[in-house]
């Protein structure tokens, strides 16, 4: 009896040894992608604190720790929650707000579009986002002969999809007086035998667009919300806004500072003096999830509206685009954040202003090795330039998507032989400093992750077109891909001690998938089961 009692008190001590550690959450019967160095695949974790304390096998984890809650994950896939590298939540939210006219497959559906908002909402002035003539089987941008037909008294201004060219009638030319003669630098007013056509062209929109009265800071926050539920129903966890005015800056702050922002936003300035001076006082600004200590800069335009700025004229054209913000202006603002330690990242369609930046950037950064400034887009890269981006350690940022959404007419605009050699490398971007950060810009393109994996590894769109893929021997692998996402873009963005990877003592930010990833053939739609951030359920399918 004597050992009997002997042993049921070593087995309590054993036990109570055994299972003796608290965690908030364990998560089992999962199959678990850490996208760690190893690339290990477990099926359980244990959270604590918001903090993952560790993962491993089932049986381990599950006897190690004593949860005050426990999820049968149904042997789902978890993965570290996405980052979309390239977002822009303010123009999503505004467009929310206009005349949506995406997807509008002719200039009479554009016109029906704003014609059936006016009758709907009514006012004294139509704003509309999402027109790309490339859709109309148009190669050439419209003008304004049929806005004025429909809408001879109602100024309407209707953004191009990249938002680098907008479409005026000639009654926001009067009523916002806008003088259709004066130089633009980085910009054109197009005129055609002295009379506007109703193009404005990057720099240009500004003229009409600071005069527009804007949403209300409770509008936008209103639409911030719902634009967050969406980004969790994927799985996004982490959002680079590339590029913000102070005003919504403060509108994020607020609502970081409400407890209401939960998605990570990792904000990028755009480089004014108010911009300067907040930097001078505050340096790196963190406000729980939202974290600022990167300018954007815009280089130049789009591809599609000629503006991007090219080697050689365009193919379509006897242009070579221009530069939004000019060399001298590219020059101090990166200086300043030299000086401040402040990261730069540059809007960069056109090869000549990758070359220019690359060079810019390899000659001030020299003696700083781990500045970690970024290339955005890098889509069209003279093959003589690509080793710059080694040379100068600069992380190309890039979004797959557009690849194939510009298939249509990229050849146009460059020509076949320019389009293969130079035109949306994303393999050969990658193998430059083996990391390159994934995003999708939208709304110029869709957030969905699923199919910038699809677009990444496959190089097709949604529709599985091309057979055989656009430009294949630029596709990249799956594994790769998945960091692209993840582990990269918090690299890109000095969060990798923080997320990226489920890695002890790292976030519990995570997305739990609605059924697997698949990765090759047709595109197949996922979403998310569950996403967390810091431990706790954000998003859940079907509430």
């Amino acid at each position: 009896m004597k050992n009997i009692f002997y042993l049921l008190a070593l087995s309590l001590i054993f036990n109570s040894c055994y299972k003796g550690e608290n965690a908030d959450l364990v998560i089992y019967n999962a199959r678990i992608h850490t996208l760690d160095k190893e690339g290990e695949v477990h099926n359980a974790i244990a959270i604590k604190d918001g903090k993952i304390l560790e993962t491993g096998p089932e049986r381990e984890i599950r006897n190690k720790y004593s949860a005050n809650e426990e999820l049968n994950a149904e042997q789902k896939e978890i993965y570290p929650g996405f980052q979309d590298a390239h977002g822009h939540i303010f123009s999503l939210a505004n467009l929310n707000l206009q005349c949506d006219l995406t997807g509008a497959t002719s200039e009479a559906q554009m016109i029906t579009r704003l014609e059936k908002h006016k009758n709907k909402h009514g006012g004294e002035l139509i704003l509309a986002w999402g027109w790309d003539q490339s859709l109309w089987g148009e190669s050439e941008l419209p003008n304004n002969a049929a806005l004025n037909k429909a809408f001879p008294n109602t100024p309407v201004v209707c953004k191009r999809v990249d938002g680098h060219a907008a479409l005026i009638n000639e009654a926001a030319i009067k009523a916002y007086k806008l003088d259709i003669n004066q130089k633009v630098e980085g910009g054109e007013i197009q005129l055609e035998g002295g009379v506007a056509t109703g193009i404005l062209l990057d720099n240009a929109i500004d003229l009409i667009m600071n005069k527009l009265p804007q949403p209300s800071a409770d509008d936008l926050k209103k639409e911030i919300l719902s634009i967050q539920k969406n980004l969790l129903s994927y799985g996004i966890t982490n959002v680079h806004e590339a590029g913000i005015t102070m005003d919504q800056f403060r509108i994020l702050d607020e609502l970081a500072s409400e407890g209401k922002l939960k998605i990570g936003v990792y904000a990028m300035l755009f480089p004014t003096q108010e911009a300067f001076d907040f930097v001078l006082k505050e340096g790196h600004y963190n406000n729980g999830p939202l974290s600022v200590r990167s300018f954007k800069v815009i280089g130049d335009g789009a591809l599609g509206s000629r503006g991007a700025c090219l080697i050689h004229p365009y193919h379509d054209r006897q242009s070579t685009g221009f530069l939004t913000t000019s060399l001298a202006d590219l020059k101090a603002i990166t200086l300043f954040a030299k000086e401040n330690n402040y990261q730069v990242n540059t809007h960069c369609i056109g090869d000549s202003t990758n070359r220019n930046l690359l060079h810019l950037i390899d000659t001030l950064m020299k003696d700083v090795e781990d500045h970690r400034w970024r290339i955005e887009h890098a889509q069209i890269v003279h093959p003589n330039d690509l080793d710059l981006f080694s040379q100068a350690g600069v992380i190309p940022s890039v979004q797959p998507t557009h690849a194939v959404s510009d298939m249509r007419w990229a050849a146009d605009r460059l020509g076949d032989e320019r389009l293969k050699t130079s035109g949306y490398l994303y393999k050969s971007l990658l193998h430059q400093n083996n990391i390159i950060a994934f995003g999708t810009d939208f709304p110029i393109e869709h957030m969905n992750p699923f199919l910038t994996l699809h677009a990444a590894i496959n190089r097709q769109n949604a529709d599985n077109l091309p057979e055989g893929g656009f430009q294949k021997e630029e596709a990249i692998g799956f594994q790769e891909s998945l960091k692209a996402m993840t582990l990269w873009p918090a690299i890109a963005s000095f969060q990798e001690g923080k997320v990226g990877t489920l890695e002890k003592n790292k976030h519990a930010n995570f997305v739990i998938l609605d059924h697997p990833l698949s990765i090759s053939g047709d595109y197949q739609p996922n979403y998310a089961w569950m996403t967390y951030i810091d431990g706790k359920p954000v998003y859940s399918m079907g509430l």
